[in-house]
């Protein structure tokens, strides 16, 4: 069986290459691979396509935002592109405003799902969100049982850097609290899914199946987050 865990947050990112694709949760702290992150940061890459749930915040530690301030992406593909306080201008939304990069807003759900179908195969699928607003301009529409529906995509990745709570040297994952929101689907959306453990690594079969939320079959990559690399 293949060994899928690394010693280093650097070495399981280090074939990420300019101009691809990740994706990021998002959902507070519990939910962000920040040591996957800041590897990306170190690693330099460029020109990259972000997918996550909001575009970073003002937070000091590692986030979204921490790539897009430092010129690494190129665009950004979001459920909420701007600040939770219109006050707040966060890097993302100063660059936007300059044209120094791309954003491409999606409706929560419909994110979500475009991750999902790009995980299951589907090769697209109809949507009532967006529908009358500028989001559904230039797509195809159709009328189903007397409702108006968007024709989406999915929405594929190179690498997803998410984080779980517990995993066993399989992949097979286990999250908890807002880990549960966007880590299942991108885990499944991506060519290459790297994950940060939180509590432990742990043998085949120490896992309950019940609480497996991914299948080790989507995973790629595991590193055990030291003690004194978390950011709680």
């Amino acid at each position: 069986m293949k060994n899928k865990v690394y010693l280093d947050f650097d070495s399981a990112v280090a074939d990420m290459k300019d101009g691809m694709t990740f994706m990021s949760p998002g959902f507070g702290n519990v939910g962000l691979a920040r040591n996957l992150l800041a590897a990306v940061h170190r690693l330099g890459v460029k020109n990259l396509t972000g997918i996550s749930n909001n575009a970073g915040s003002l937070d000091e530690r590692v986030d979204v935002g921490t790539l897009i301030e430092a010129g690494q992406v190129k665009k950004m593909i979001c459920a909420f592109t701007a600040p939770t306080h219109p006050s707040q201008i966060t890097p993302f939304v100063q660059m936007y405003n300059d044209g120094v990069l791309d954003a491409e807003l999606v409706p929560q759900g419909t994110l979500a799902e475009r991750m999902r179908a790009a995980g299951a195969g589907i090769g697209a699928f109809y949507t009532p969100a967006s529908v009358g607003t500028e989001l559904a301009e230039g797509k195809e529409h159709r009328e189903i049982n007397g409702r108006t529906y968007v024709l989406e995509y999915p929405l594929p990745a190179d690498f997803a850097l998410i984080r779980a709570w517990r995993a066993d040297t399989f992949g097979n994952l286990q999250f908890r609290l807002t880990q549960r929101n966007f880590n299942p689907v991108m885990a499944m959306a991506a060519d290459i899914t790297v994950v940060e453990v939180e509590d432990s690594i742990v043998e085949p079969g120490d896992i309950d199946p019940d609480c497996v939320h991914v299948p080790g079959v989507y995973v790629d990559r595991l590193i055990k987050i030291p003690p004194d690399g978390d950011w709680d």
